[in-house]
This record gives C-alpha cells, structure tokens and sequence, in this order.
C-alpha cells in the first residue's frame, strides 16, 4: 500500500457548521442594518462603505436585504455575507474581529445625523399657480385649432383623400399642416424636429407657443391664396 493513503482525514464537518452558524447570525444581524440605511436613504437598494480602525466594510443591499457584506483591511479581503458562496473560516475570523466596529462605525453614523433637520423651516413658501396661463394657451390652441379644421375640410373636399398635408413658408419658417380624415392631426413649425404647435399628444409650452402664434393668421393667409389658385385654375376648365 502507498505510503500515507492509511492516515486519517480530518473532516471538516465541524468547522463548516461553525462558520455556517456564524454567516446566518451576521446575515439578520446586518439586515437590520441594510434595513435602517434604505428607510434613511429612501431607496430599495444601494450601498454603503464604514471605515474602521482596522479596515473598510461595505454593505450592498436591495430590497431590505443583504447583496453582500464585503470587509477589506491587513491583508484580508472578504465577502462575510455573499450571495455567490461562503467565506473561508479563517477569512471569516479575521473579519469578526472587527465585526463590533463596523456596527459602531453604522451607530455613529446614524447619530451624526441626530438634528440634522431640526433647523429646516416648516412653513414653506406658497407655489404660484399656472392655471392663467394654461387657460390662456388652451384659449389660443382652441381658436388655432378650429380654424386648421376648417382647412383640414376644405383640403378633404378638394383633394378628395382621406389625409395629406398642406405647408407653407412665413417668416422664413416652413409650417406644415396634417389632416386625416377632414380633421387637424398636427400643425408643425420648423420642419422635422421642430415645434408641435397642434399635436394630438401634448401641448406646446407656453414659450413656444408666444414665439409662433402672431405667425399663425400669415399661415392661415397663405392656405387662402392656395385656395384661390384652385379657384382660378377650376374656373378655367371648360366642357
């Protein structure tokens, strides 16, 4: 028989059990912790680092629970509390001997928070109100948009499709006209990635409307005379 195959094998049941034990203790111990810094960070997950005399541990959490508990400090780098595996038992150890100033470093964070509000006015200033304003521009959109409607039916009428477009320039500005189905689907300035002065999905703001309303009746100008060159060129057609 080969030399040493006859010696007996430690098992390492007993130490395994052991650092199990102590895992499952820090992982609750410090899901209160993980707990306390989301309630105070107002998020479900995020991280935090607490420095010690002898290192640096840095809690992960999500959702109130423990990601991991990673301490690094003389020479030990290691995740005491880890979803991937276990800490080695030596490892472990080290890291527990500094367990009790990690928990200190958590308490005197917390307290150096103590009052940190106390000093922040409860009476807080009054917030003005938009409704004039948001009256005002759904006044002006309301009037624009029924007279693209009536263009909307007059292009209907004499294109005879069920949608198009109508454009033209004014103050060196193209604006653009959509209608489906006799109505006004959007009215456009600017050409692609320009201003939506109708849409069917929300409105202008009240700056880019100011900059473009007073160009509005130029466009409506322009849309007549289109009509009257219809006009003229129909009246010259004869049977």
């Amino acid at each position: 028989m080969t030399a040493g195959l006859d010696a007996d094998v430690v098992g390492a049941d007993a130490a395994a059990e052991r650092r199990d034990e102590v895992v499952a203790d820090v992982t609750d111990h410090a899901g209160r912790i993980a707990r306390e810094l989301a309630r105070l960070q107002g998020g479900d997950y995020g991280q935090e680092e607490f420095e010690t005399d002898r290192g640096t541990w840095t809690l992960k959490y999500e959702a109130g629970d423990v990601q991991y508990l990673r301490y690094e400090g003389r020479g030990t780098d290691v995740y005491v509390v880890s979803t991937q595996q276990p800490p080695e038992p030596e490892a472990l150890a080290e890291a527990m001997v500094d367990y009790d100033a990690f928990v200190e470093s958590f308490n005197e964070y917390v307290r150096s928070l103590d009052g940190v509000l106390d000093e922040v006015a409860d009476d807080l200033p009054a917030i003005a109100s938009v409704d004039s304003v948001v009256e005002q521009r759904e006044r002006i959109l309301s009037r624009m948009r029924d007279a693209c409607n009536q263009m909307a039916q007059q292009l209907n009428r004499v294109e005879g499709n069920d949608y198009g477009t109508f454009s033209a320039r004014v103050n060196s500005s193209r604006w653009e006209l959509k209608w489906e189905e006799g109505r006004a689907s959007y009215l456009r300035v600017g050409g692609e990635g320009g201003i939506y002065v109708l849409s069917q999905y929300q409105p202008p703001t009240p700056k880019d409307l100011r900059a473009h309303v007073d160009d509005f009746p130029a466009f409506v100008d322009a849309f007549n005379e289109h009509v009257e060159e219809i006009s003229e060129t129909l009246d010259t057609v004869s049977l």
